[in-house]
């Protein structure tokens, strides 16, 4: 099993009335671990199924505005998020959790370990920032292009992304993985719950997609230098759709990151290594490096 159901569901409002919607796996009294998860996928799908309980994780997934439950902000930016997430961890409990950024959650929980919220960070296959200059002569055309668009017309951008749909990026996924993450997308438990999760990630319509996606494509607004917590930066050695170079420029541009890339794999990482990245980052947690 890579994935399971969520053990509790919820919503939590924000002090301007916004709500919040999350999913936790695990004990309620575990150590928090906080999931911002990929592309337009909703609270529902988790990860580490067997050992977020056998590691006593209390695991949080949340739905980022517009997506799934939670209430839309257009125009929120990655600061925003970050205090959207700091006002759920009062309200729940949190702490200063664990963060996980999976794919294009990855600069949000980037943004969320600037602002001090996170006690360590794990990024998972994460997003790069592909607008960054030292990646243009590796990106391909049409890649390209999406990027200039995202960084010098931001609303043509996000009207174009606005365009998409849950079929649709189910399809893009498949069409852009190797093999080894086809057979973890096309496992039918799997798949059941990613293609759930993509549906509710649609629900309120693609405004939230695209909003996050227009971020994650352009210039990051963010000082990655100012992290202080430990972070741990993972990449499948085969992944060929989040990072022109498997992080290994993020790692430099994070005071202290630990990057590991696994042989054999590819962008499906956080799920067929949930144990090895659980077992990384609780350990970061404890001993604070």
């Amino acid at each position: 099993m890579y994935v399971d159901d969520p053990a509790r569901l919820g919503e939590s409002r924000l002090s301007d009335g916004r709500t919040l919607g999350w999913a936790e796996w695990g004990p309620s009294d575990g150590t928090p671990v906080l999931l911002c998860p990929g592309a337009a996928t909703s609270r529902w799908l988790g990860f580490g199924a067997g050992a977020v309980e056998a590691r006593g994780v209390r695991l949080v997934s949340v739905d980022r505005p517009g997506l799934g439950v939670s209430t839309p902000a257009p125009g929120h930016t990655f600061s925003d998020f970050a205090g959207d997430i700091r006002q759920l961890c009062e309200l729940r409990g949190l702490g200063r959790p664990a963060i996980v950024g999976n794919s294009q959650g990855a600069p949000f929980a980037l943004a969320c370990a600037q602002e001090g919220i996170a006690s360590a960070l794990a990024i998972v296959s994460g997003a790069d920032e592909v607008a960054a200059p030292e990646f243009a002569p590796a990106l391909a055309a049409d890649l390209r292009g999406l990027v200039e668009r995202a960084v010098c017309d931001p609303a043509g951008a996000e009207e174009f992304f606005a365009g998409f749909t849950a079929a649709a990026m189910w399809d893009m996924v498949m069409a852009g993985s190797p093999a080894c993450d086809l057979a973890v997308y096309q496992e039918p438990g799997f798949a059941g719950a990613y293609r759930r999760a993509l549906d509710e990630g649609f629900a309120q319509g693609a405004a939230g997609y695209a909003r996050d996606t227009v971020l994650a494509m352009g210039r990051w607004p963010l000082a990655l230098d100012r992290i202080t917590v430990p972070v741990d930066i993972w990449y499948g050695e085969r992944d060929t759709s989040h990072s022109p170079d498997n992080g290994a420029l993020l790692a430099t541009r994070v005071p202290g990151a630990e990057h590991r890339v696994v042989p054999g794999t590819g962008g499906a990482l956080l799920w067929t290594h949930a144990e090895p990245v659980l077992a990384a980052l609780l350990a970061k947690v404890t001993t604070g490096r």
